[in-house]
């Protein structure tokens, strides 16, 4: 079963721009092997600086093609909207790119909420994350994959304007993936 996950990885190599679609997974009969390469290739898009920079663990966000602390300073604050009373999120950021300085924008620019962290943690960890209601929002799988296919900032990673490079492939893409991944048994890879 693992020979044939690792095997899977390496059979139709993607680029780094793009995504596996999930037929280039159909020929992994065990869904649970066929489940975790799924997530594995979702996962490029969680793990990419366009979604895990507003994802921290902590109370700092992330900025960057380079994921490098926030410049200046920043604090999650109530929310996940910058630390009421002081510095808030659309102090710099406004409802789009500012592209004179490079600020980036979108009307509704803010952190995920604390439980929604997931920077710097391994695919299996951000798997476990998102299958966990409590640390979603409340959202279940299907919830998920609605919030991914809908939201409006979670679509700014693949058009972030200036320097940045945009996630892997597109959000349409990373909906397929993860409808296939619940399709396969949702299974988590180690």
């Amino acid at each position: 079963m693992r020979l044939a996950l690792i095997f899977s990885m390496f059979a139709l190599p993607a680029l780094a721009d793009d995504l596996r679609s999930p037929a280039d997974f159909a020929t992994i009969a065990d869904d649970q092997a066929r489940a975790e390469a799924i997530f594995a290739e979702a996962a490029k898009v969680f793990q990419h600086p366009r979604c895990s920079n507003c994802h921290p663990v902590g109370e700092r966000p992330f900025q960057g093609n380079d994921p490098h602390p926030h410049q200046p300073h920043v604090i999650r604050g109530d929310g996940g909207f910058g630390a009421p009373g002081g510095m808030v999120c659309t102090t710099c950021h406004g409802a789009e790119n500012y592209e004179a300085s490079g600020v980036p924008g979108n009307p509704v620019w803010h952190l995920a909420p604390t439980e929604m962290g997931w920077h710097g943690r391994s695919v299996g960890e951000i798997c476990a994350q998102i299958s966990n209601p409590e640390m979603t929002g409340g959202r279940d799988l299907t919830e998920v994959i609605e919030h991914l296919a809908e939201d409006e900032l979670v679509h700014w990673g693949w058009a972030p304007g200036a320097d940045r490079e945009p996630a892997p492939g597109s959000a349409e893409a990373l909906v397929e993936l993860m409808e296939a991944w619940v399709a396969a048994g949702a299974h988590c890879p180690a």
